[in-house]
């Protein structure tokens, strides 16, 4: 009478080398999510200032801090109001940053137009490598 299956020894072989396999390519998996995740913001941060250029040429400005990118989608109704709004100026609404946090927009009257930015993992201002910040300055 013959036994067909696998003895203890083959089936810790095998956990070795796929534990072996998942230490080589987990980081490397993890590195690419991680650059994924700033390309992303980098590429909206982009459209949100194309849309912004858009939203400028039509009513001689950009939105105000508080009025934020929200006047991309929807007409500000706070002062000042946009004279020529043709928008939406996005097809979507504002989604959040890759890490699931809100874009920050901030007009800015020290000579640059405006700055979106993304604070990265973190959330907060500063920071290095994925908790760094992505800004359209």
């Amino acid at each position: 009478m013959s036994r067909s299956g696998f003895t203890l020894i083959e089936m810790v072989v095998v956990l070795a080398v796929i534990a072996l396999l998942a230490a080589l390519v987990g980081p490397q998996i993890v590195g690419r999510v991680s650059e994924a995740r700033g390309t992303s913001a980098k590429a909206q941060i982009e459209l949100f200032s194309t849309a912004l250029e858009n939203y400028r040429l039509d009513n001689g400005g950009y939105p105000t801090t508080s009025q934020g990118l929200a006047a991309l989608r929807t007409k500000p109704a706070s002062a000042p109001t946009p004279f020529n709004w043709r928008g939406p100026y996005l097809r979507k609404a504002v989604p959040a940053d890759p890490w699931g946090k809100p874009y920050q927009y901030r007009s800015s009257s020290d000579g640059a137009p405006f700055e979106v930015a993304s604070y990265g993992r973190d959330g907060r201002p500063g920071g290095v490598g994925e908790d760094a910040d992505i800004s359209s300055r």
